[in-house]
């Protein structure tokens, strides 16, 4: 496998990875905090790959990125914090996670709108006010439906897209009434603030619920890697190829201490919960692009049964092997991609598949071939919306925002 410019040797472990290791992996993610003393977090010993797993495998080539630390994006700031109290300065709480103040205005009276105003005796006003409907009021019928791809931690790309398509206001707040939104999985890893892209997530599924519209989301393998390097952090493993733990594959594939140290069981229930598949409008939604969902069930149904039986079962390897088949790709890019696709459709319904997974870059073989003459330099990928594939049946989502490429936020159907 080749190299790309300025990077080192390629570290073969016997961990499943999406990609080869990228640079930052190679060493352990260090706390950000300076009274916290350093994780253990050293990799395994390294051993040759005697029986690999047959996952084609990459490397996202991320270019610097100027990283927020994640508390400042998503922790409020302290009452007496400067910021708070300079006239119009920009709020001190990053906009996905913005909140309804909770204490009400000076001078402030809680009335009912049509109570009587009452002036002096036997003065009596009754103020008449013709409701307005607003978007959020407007609840006849399925709203529009929107998916979003990987957005593997970067948090402000993410609100960014979302404000953009006027699914959110400038506080964050949802705002698009009965539209559905769906994220099709990997919140997490990366990126810089995995944990903040969760809660905002979780707060507009509930926003979206109270306006009449939902915002939902599936599972991806790296929700399924949190969730193991959590539970079972240096847990030794079957991968099948050796011994194998979560906590190695996680840091491999970008884990960043800053997500870890913040994760609560609230974060781990949410993401356990999460369903592999749906169907929506006749779009077959699932986060790989891969045909193992049929190895967990012959309906959509059975394939989330098992997948929420098999997390909380809380087996190791019985995790690691779910983790495996879903972080498998490209099953839908070649040669026999269409009929692929067409197996899946006909388990589980609908008449296209939507995904995320594998970069649209990788899919176009623009950046991360194996077959790219060593010390080439690959400019930045150029993502203009989906990439539609497989005689059409397959509609990619990952825009590869890892690797300065797009977070893409979608209607579908997409326009001919």
């Amino acid at each position: 496998m080749t190299q790309g410019a300025g990077q080192g040797p390629v570290v073969r472990t016997d961990t499943v990875r999406d990609f080869r290791v990228p640079p930052y992996a190679q060493v352990p993610v260090q706390s950000q905090d300076p009274q916290t003393p350093p994780a253990p977090t050293a990799l395994p010993e390294q051993m040759p790959v005697t029986d690999p797993v047959p996952v084609p495998v990459h490397q996202e080539q991320a270019p610097a990125r100027q990283t927020v630390p994640a508390d400042a994006m998503s922790a409020p700031a302290p009452a007496d914090d400067p910021r708070t109290a300079a006239p119009g300065a920009p709020p001190a709480v990053h906009p996905g996670d913005a909140h309804p103040d909770e204490e009400l205005p000076d001078g402030y009276t809680p009335t009912e709108r049509d109570l009587p105003i009452i002036g002096r005796r036997g003065d009596t006003v009754q103020v008449e006010l013709t409701p307005v409907e607003t978007p959020q009021q407007v609840t006849d019928g399925p709203g529009p439906l929107f998916v979003v791809g990987d957005v593997h931690g970067y948090l402000d790309e993410l609100v960014a897209a979302l404000t953009e398509k006027g699914l959110i206001d400038a506080d964050g707040n949802w705002a698009a009434g009965n539209t559905r939104l769906w994220f099709l999985g990997d919140f997490t890893d990366r990126g810089p603030d995995g944990i903040g892209v969760i809660d905002l997530v979780m707060r507009l599924s509930a926003e979206a619920a109270a306006a009449g519209g939902y915002c939902k989301a599936l599972m991806g393998n790296h929700e399924l890697l949190l969730i193991g390097a959590k539970r079972f952090s240096d847990t030794p493993v079957n991968s099948g190829a050796g011994t194998a733990t979560f906590q190695a594959a996680w840091l491999l594939n970008g884990g960043q201490k800053s997500d870890m140290d913040r994760l609560q069981d609230v974060h781990l229930q949410w993401m356990s919960r999460l369903d592999a598949v749906v169907e929506e409008d006749g779009h077959l939604l699932l986060h790989s692009d891969t045909t193992a969902y049929l190895d967990y069930g012959t309906t959509i149904e059975d394939v989330n049964d098992t997948v929420h039986e098999i997390l909380n079962r809380n087996d190791a390897d019985e995790c690691w092997d779910l983790f495996r088949k879903f972080t498998k790709r490209f099953s839908f890019r070649d040669e026999d991609g269409a009929d692929a696709v067409r197996e899946l459709l006909g388990a589980y319904g609908g008449s296209r598949v939507v995904h995320g997974h594998s970069p649209i870059p990788y899919l176009l073989g623009q950046v991360g071939t194996e077959d790219a003459a060593d010390g080439e330099e690959s400019s930045d990928p150029v993502v203009d919306g989906p990439h539609v594939y497989a005689d059409g049946l397959a509609i990619a989502m990952d825009g590869g925002v890892t690797m300065a490429g797009k977070l893409l936020v979608v209607e579908l159907p997409l326009a001919d």
